[in-house]
């Protein structure tokens, strides 16, 4: 019985082991090897040309930042011409411009970080909950920490008539993605833990509406992007389509016609690779730029939110990977129907980064992006640990079913052995007993 027992303690041990080690091994890039050994720009860039050639099919605009200049850059097409200057719709990408949008207030003395949000709101309110909502503060919607429960995504609208306001949307979108109510509302306690929100930014966007005077486009516009010189960037839908917008593509490579947003804070930016790249050059050691404080941007590229025992997210920006420098990867991406996918990544200690944009893939502007990230630093980002957890529980299942299966053999021949064992004594002493 003690072996049984010790096959048991083993069996259990060695299973916690297996996960253990595929857990931290997949996190830590164990298995996994960079893009290129080199250093070198060019030798990064090579290898992703290959890949968008071959599994690419719609538009693309790729910018490579080296120390604060573009030291690369291409745009690929399967229909109309782009080019470095072409507008894309960038979903969730624009949130971290929002976020400037929000900052920009806050240092201005108008907005304060630490304020319930509700401090700022006439025209719309949280509705009741069980939870207490001077909690939800500014900095906790920009950290996805205000305990709302909405989880938006928006789908968008096939016209511009169908838009609801502002306040519709937060009282229930009618746009939201699918299986989510649309309906705004604190379901956590605020500040207990990380859940994505994009109706905490519809509310940011209504905040910056009224503290501001002005829409939240021309805000955006008058302190964010004249300022930075980003010439082809909005979140009004007229202006992005007098510019002329890069064709939306599908996954199979048709086109689909483009989305109109209420939320337009959350999840309808209208910008340029080449001013993605200048927002991300001008934020670093060599850059130059007088609409933030070097004092804020440090504290949005710090952690305000963790997730699974991760540094997740600062205020406004994802936290993607150390960047061995006592910081973080920082950026933001997009994902929205029918087939959008954006990427930022940029390291603040270096002004290193990349920008990719593009339609007509699912996820390939993120998996270019976080092969950057463990390119640059060795470290695994956490949206690309996020897209191999399937495949990682797999592996974990399958070896623990394994380890069970050689422990049930084990254990069974052990007691397949002892009950022999016991016979033959049984017999012994029963022919002993004449």
């Amino acid at each position: 019985m003690t072996r049984i027992l010790m096959t048991i303690l083993a069996t259990v041990l060695t299973m916690a082991l297996w996960t253990g080690t595929v857990f931290i091994g997949t996190s830590e890039g164990w298995w996994k090897t960079p893009i290129t050994d080199s250093a070198a720009s060019e030798d990064f860039v090579g290898p992703v040309r290959d890949k968008v050639a071959a599994e690419h099919h719609g538009n693309l605009g790729f910018a490579l930042i080296e120390k604060g200049k573009v030291a690369d850059h291409f745009s690929v097409s399967s229909g109309e011409p782009v080019d470095e200057n072409s507008i894309y719709q960038v979903a969730s990408l624009g949130k971290w411009l929002t976020a400037w949008g929000v900052m920009v207030l806050v240092e201005d003395g108008l907005v304060e970080l630490n304020a319930p949000v509700s401090k700022y709101l006439t025209r719309w309110k949280l509705p009741d909950s069980d939870f207490d909502h001077s909690g939800v503060t500014i900095g906790r919607l920009l950290s996805h920490t205000g305990g709302l429960g909405d989880r938006l995504g928006y789908d968008g609208f096939d016209t511009p008539k169908d838009v609801q306001t502002l306040e519709e949307s937060l009282t229930r979108a009618e746009d939201a993605s699918p299986g989510k109510s649309g309906i705004v509302k604190v379901g956590g306690e605020p500040g207990a833990e990380w859940k994505y929100s994009g109706g905490g930014y519809t509310m940011l966007q209504l905040v910056i509406e009224e503290v501001s005077g002005l829409s939240f486009a021309d805000h955006m516009k008058q302190r964010i992007f004249e300022p930075l010189s980003m010439a082809r960037t909005t979140f009004d839908h007229d202006e992005a389509i007098a510019w002329g917008l890069a064709e939306n593509f599908t996954t199979t490579g048709k086109t689909e016609p483009f989305r109109w947003y209420t939320a337009l804070g959350a999840t309808s930016l209208f910008t340029s690779p080449a001013d993605m790249a200048r927002f991300v050059a001008i934020q670093s050691p060599s850059g130059s730029q007088s609409v933030l404080s070097q004092e804020t941007l440090t504290a949005m590229a710090s952690s305000h939110a963790t997730s699974m025992g991760a540094d997740v997210w600062g205020l406004g920006v994802m936290l993607y990977a150390p960047n061995n420098q006592d910081g973080f990867i920082v950026g933001h991406d997009g994902n929205n129907e029918p087939a959008i996918n954006t990427a930022v990544r940029f390291d603040p200690a270096t002004g290193d980064g990349i920008v990719v944009l593009e339609t007509g893939s699912s996820l390939l502007a993120t998996e270019i992006a976080s092969e950057w990230v463990f390119w640059k630093t060795g470290n695994v980002d956490n949206l690309a640990f996020a897209m191999v957890l399937e495949s990682m529980f797999l592996w974990i299942l399958v070896g623990c079913a394994i380890i069970f299966l050689v422990g049930l053999v084990i254990g069974w021949r052990q007691w397949r052995s002892s009950r022999i064992r016991t016979g033959l004594s049984n017999k012994a002493s029963g022919e002993s007993s004449f």
